[in-house]
């Protein structure tokens, strides 16, 4: 019964440390970790990411290409499309981007070339202004 109880407490102790151990390390990879963010995140200054974009002014839903079996005008269907549900698009010689922006002026410009000049996330566009090409 004695030997067992050795064993017993030579595990224990033994667990103790490694407990001990493990804590040591993890303070002092913290420690480590926050010495070195704060030598390497420099101040940044906060930049505008708006710029320029060309394109025809169109819907999610047809793209470049609408129906002509519809028997309607470009910007008729875009217009039926976004009122059914879809967004407005931008379509440029190599991408099509979503239009986040004043619905008025855009219903406007549907089926026309527009200069939008915004902010891109992703594929979507925020629009700070939005004019017909001339």
């Amino acid at each position: 019964m004695k030997r067992n109880r050795v064993w017993i407490e030579i595990v224990m102790l033994a667990t103790a440390i490694a407990c001990v151990l493990a804590l040591l390390f993890a303070t002092l990879g913290a420690a480590a970790g926050v010495a070195v963010g704060a030598v390497s995140t420099p101040q940044q200054t906060p930049t505008t990411t708006e710029r320029p974009y060309e394109g025809m002014v169109t819907c999610s839903r047809c793209g470049a290409k609408h129906s002509a079996a519809l028997g309607q005008t470009a910007s008729t269907c875009i217009r039926v499309c976004v009122h059914g549900g879809a967004q407005f698009a931008l379509v440029s010689a190599d991408m099509t981007y979503i239009l986040d922006g004043d619905l008025d002026v855009l219903k406007k410009l549907a089926g026309q070339r527009a200069h939008v000049v915004g902010e891109l996330h992703g594929k979507t566009i925020t629009i700070s202004s939005v004019s017909a090409e001339t």
